[in-house]
């Protein structure tokens, strides 16, 4: 699992690739205007240099660019693929796990009647809310949790939330940085917190033994920039088939009603595939509690 004591490389990664892509591809399915304002200036230099198609000359510019441009084109699936499930599907309340730079207690109109809370680990959310202090609009309640101390029913108790109300969880990009332990775990946790109504849309990867080669060679890519890689310092830790993931929640009272593959969403957005391997490997299943 990441460092509880530093904030998340990878959610900054996920937010440039949001930003990337904001209002340039599929703009009719897909915008962030919160990315770019919650990264720092350092931050945006490969953004803008993605956003404008310029191809940097110099090598450890050049593999930013190329990192964050791969990111955009997972993200924009991704992002359509849960905004969809969260909208078609209201709750009273929300709750987004591992909420690292997500912007969407800010830019979702549908998430503005109710509470939404934010849970994750402190160094992360300290960050996060020196980030977003200058976002307009309402803030997300912040909930800072450290999985491996801290219940988390009793510290989404204490900031608010109501376990007897339907829920939607969203919980994108977190599954592959803890061990299947830790997956059921938190699983249970928030079952625990759902009341019938309740909805989780839950991003996983799926097992893949060319996966290993992939992140070798990303790491030795960082390292000819002078740089520690960003999955050197944050594994993932598990991975998942959707029968595997399906039988988790339904032992826990959930049952899955769509398990998008992302190749497939971005096929259907038609979107840039320029990585299939990264996009067949995630997907995004929901699943309701009756």
């Amino acid at each position: 699992m990441a460092d509880t004591l530093r904030a998340s490389r990878t959610a900054v990664l996920v937010c440039q690739g949001r930003a990337a892509a904001d209002g340039l591809v599929v703009p009719h399915r897909f915008a962030d205007p919160t990315a770019l304002p919650l990264l720092l200036p350092d931050e945006r230099v490969a953004v803008a240099a993605v956003r404008a198609g310029d191809v940097p000359r110099q090598w450890r510019a050049r593999v930013d660019y190329e990192t964050v441009r791969a990111m955009a084109e997972l993200m924009v699936p991704r992002t359509v693929a849960i905004d969809d499930a969260v909208r078609a599907h209201p709750s009273p309340q929300v709750v987004i796990l591992g909420a690292g730079l997500d912007g969407r207690a800010w830019r979702m109109p549908e998430l503005a009647g109710g509470p939404v809370f934010e849970v994750d680990q402190p160094a992360s959310q300290q960050d996060k809310r020196d980030r977003a202090a200058a976002l307009p609009g309402r803030p997300p309640a912040f909930v800072p949790v450290d999985f491996t101390r801290d219940v988390l029913s009793t510290a989404l108790a204490a900031a608010g939330h109501r376990a007897d109300l339907a829920t939607t969880w969203i919980w994108e990009g977190v599954v592959p940085y803890l061990t299947t332990d830790q997956v059921a775990a938190t699983v249970e946790a928030l079952a625990g917190c759902s009341a019938p109504g309740s909805r989780l849309v839950v991003n996983y990867q799926l097992p893949a033994g060319s996966r290993r080669v992939s992140r070798v060679l990303a790491r030795l890519l960082s390292a000819s920039t002078g740089r520690s890689s960003v999955f050197a310092q944050e594994p993932w830790l598990s991975f998942w088939t959707p029968q595997s993931m399906g039988d988790l929640l339904g032992r826990h009272g959930f049952t899955v009603s769509e398990d998008l593959n992302l190749l497939d969403v971005a096929r259907e957005l038609r979107t840039p595939v320029r990585h299939p391997a990264s996009l067949v490997l995630s997907a995004v299943l929901v699943a309701d509690r009756m």
